[in-house]
């Protein structure tokens, strides 16, 4: 992969990893394990919907922490598919040190990052099989031939990364979801619940995390 494509990083208190690009910090500074399993693992209301070829979908891989979180959610024996959307890769070097923050990851992030820095996008666990797609979203996703069951909504805020909140993009999302399906993001900007709810999903406003008053979920 051309280090050209590798985000420039800033490291907040040495540990959270900020995008120059976006000036966004990659997950929460009041903790972005707890945050995943409070927004997208809640939000969508897993574990308990997972059943075999379950498949979650995802904009905004950033450090592989919402698929980290997932492996640890599934206790049972279903199969389950993670397909990622994400633009600008990070090394395993970055992705490494920002799990440091996450011992509870440790387990599962030892064989991630083995893969990871072997150049692998399709990567393996116990009972989940994950594709990690490079490129823009808004190109990359029109083609993907999969429809999610859920969706972890996590790209960049809204007000630094509106590419990836664009209503058309909102549209693909939902052009991709099973019936039924759901969606979950951290937040609550009004254009972004208005997108979603003109693609066809039923849009609810939900508590946040920490210091974030509200969050969105939806099915459609």
């Amino acid at each position: 992969m051309p280090a050209a494509n590798h985000p420039e990083l800033d490291w907040r208190d040495d540990t959270i990893p900020v995008s120059r690009r976006f000036d966004d910090p990659y997950f929460s500074l009041g903790g972005g394990l707890a945050e995943t399993r409070h927004v997208f693992l809640a939000g969508n209301r897993l574990p308990a919907r997972f059943r075999d070829g379950f498949q979650i979908a995802e904009l905004g891989f950033g450090t592989g922490l919402n698929l980290l979180a997932t492996v640890l959610a599934h206790q049972g024996d279903d199969h389950l598919r993670f397909t990622s959307f994400e633009a600008f890769p990070l090394p395993a070097t970055d992705i490494a040190r920002a799990l440091q923050a996450f011992p509870e990851t440790a387990p599962v992030a030892e064989g991630f990052l083995t893969q990871w820095s072997s150049g692998a996008r399709t990567l393996h666990f116990p009972n989940l099989t994950a594709e990690i797609l490079i490129g823009d979203a808004r190109e990359t996703l029109p083609h993907w031939q999969g429809r999610a069951d859920a969706w972890f909504l996590d790209g960049f805020s809204p007000a630094k990364n509106p590419e990836l909140w664009s209503p058309d993009l909102m549209e693909e999302v939902a052009r991709h979801t099973a019936p039924s399906g759901t969606f979950a993001t951290y937040t609550a900007a009004g254009h972004v619940r208005q997108s979603l709810g003109a693609a066809g999903f039923t849009v609810t406003r939900q508590p946040g995390f920490g210091r974030k008053r509200h969050m969105t979920t939806g099915q459609l």
